[in-house]
């Protein structure tokens, strides 16, 4: 089956790049956010394309007084990856590992067009690699770059210019994760009585800090990083530290969303400290993660589309499909001999199931 790409040279098997392996569960994801230096907006996309599945899906979501609307797409992929579009969502490679472009053409009233610029190259996250007795759960690498973003967002009919000093986080990855129609047949032994998962890509006027976990339930971590990286750094640059922790988390009663909690970096000298002030949830559903009806991969028809808005202070957060937050929050970072600076940044929460060092069943 020969497709556009075929004519690049980017083959890494013998097959043509329709095929990507054999596990139904193969993805390729791009994701970006990105927030007002005020943060009074907040605002993600994701596009994904599921090869094995035929499949491809979009979502924008922006939160805009105390509402986030979403914007939703699915369509029949056509075996055809290099179609950089999903409706009226579309994405451009402008500059590949540096620049790319996001546009939302006039739909249920959302519309869009947004430019991300890396600060530095961007990191190679540990490969992550984990199985549900003797079956692939979760098999993917994944590129995490911080961005200056620049253009404008409309929403019914208001047209809001992204400020100077605007900035987020953008990620690729691709591999094997649960997408599309569950798995009817169980593994067996079912090992995974849990997930817990932290991410925080945060700015700040000179550098970016970011740290992620993976951990089991009595929270031993099977995947963790946290990397320190001044603004201009190359590929392998800056500060990488897999000993960080979150510590100091309360919860908020009710929920599985942590209210604050301070990141510990060790470093030769001391240890780096980082102070999370949350003030913003942000769904992750409103793009695709968890939604009951806009799973990832679900096959929805040949091209379908369709709005959401949520009214996040009457939205019930201690819901499932909520669980699955990105949290905007103020931070403060804190190191041996230097003054404190204040930057912002995301701290993104999933925790299914039980996790014993924050007491949840």
């Amino acid at each position: 089956m020969l497709t556009k790409a075929d004519d690049f040279p980017i083959h890494q098997t013998p097959d043509p790049i329709a095929y990507s392996g054999t596990d139904r569960n193969f993805y390729d994801r791009y994701f970006f956010n990105g927030y007002q230096p005020d943060g009074t907006e907040f605002f993600a996309i994701a596009f994904g394309v599921y090869p094995n599945l035929n499949v491809a899906d979009a979502h924008f979501a922006v939160v805009r007084d105390g509402v986030e609307h979403c914007l939703h797409v699915s369509r029949v992929l056509n075996s055809e990856r290099m179609e950089l579009a999903c409706g009226p969502i579309a994405i451009e490679v402008l500059e590949p590992l540096q620049k790319l472009k996001v546009s939302v053409a006039p739909s249920e009233g959302i519309a869009a067009e947004l430019i991300f610029e890396g600060r530095t190259f961007p990191i190679e996250e540990p490969r992550f690699t984990r199985r549900n007795g003797p079956r692939a759960f979760m098999d993917y690498t994944r590129l995490t770059q911080n961005v200056r973003c620049t253009g404008w967002i409309e929403v019914d009919g208001k047209r809001v210019t992204l400020a100077a000093g605007s900035v987020g986080t953008r990620d690729r990855s691709w591999g094997i994760r649960p997408i599309g129609a569950p798995d009817p047949q169980p593994a067996v032994p079912q090992t995974i009585g849990g997930f817990f998962w932290q991410w925080t890509p945060l700015n700040f006027a000179d550098r970016s800090v970011f740290f992620h976990v993976n951990a089991d339930p009595d929270g031993t971590p099977w995947n963790t990083r946290a990397v320190i990286l001044p603004d201009g750094a190359g590929e392998g640059g800056g500060y990488h530290s897999e000993h960080a922790k979150i510590d100091d988390v309360a919860m908020i009663p009710g929920t599985r969303h942590a209210q604050g909690g301070t990141l510990n970096i060790p470093l030769a000298q001391g240890s780096a400290s980082v102070k999370f002030e949350p003030f913003l949830t942000f769904l992750m559903r409103g793009i695709g993660y968890g939604h009951p009806d806009w799973r990832h991969g679900g096959y929805k028809g040949d091209l379908v589309v369709a709005r959401e808005d949520i009214d996040l202070g009457a939205t019930n957060m201690a819901s499932l499909e909520n669980w699955h937050i990105q949290a905007l929050s103020r931070v403060t970072f804190s190191t041996p001999g230097e003054d404190p600076i204040k930057g912002m940044g995301v701290f993104e929460q999933l925790i299914y199931g039980p996790y014993r060092p924050y007491g949840l069943s």
